[in-house]
């Protein structure tokens, strides 16, 4: 019966990944936009120019890689844009915070 259940949560955790890698790939690539576009705003290209130019070249790469058809390699590109679109805005919130602009 163990087993049984394995098979079960293995079958339930594949079917997402099949097929759907573009479906993935968008939502992951929109939350990614979404966060780069509110870094912007928060004035992380000056603040945190780092972090924010990285985020915006891995979602440039992440919509290069879709284009391509390559949707799990493009959604990793955009997880990793996300994650420096967040780092930049925190960076820059706590520039501003300091400069005493917030």
């Amino acid at each position: 019966m163990r087993a049984f259940g394995t098979l079960v949560a293995l079958a339930v955790f594949a079917l997402p990944s099949m097929g759907c890698g573009g479906v993935h790939y968008a939502v992951t690539v929109n939350t990614a936009a979404a966060r780069l576009e509110e870094a912007r705003e928060n004035g992380a290209e000056q603040l945190a120019p780092y972090e924010y130019y990285y985020a915006k070249a891995h979602l440039d790469e992440a919509q290069v890689e879709a284009s391509e058809a390559n949707y799990s390699d493009g959604a990793a590109f955009a997880e990793t844009a996300e994650e420096y679109a967040q780092k930049a805005i925190e960076l820059a919130q706590a520039a501003r915070r300091a400069a005493g602009h917030l």
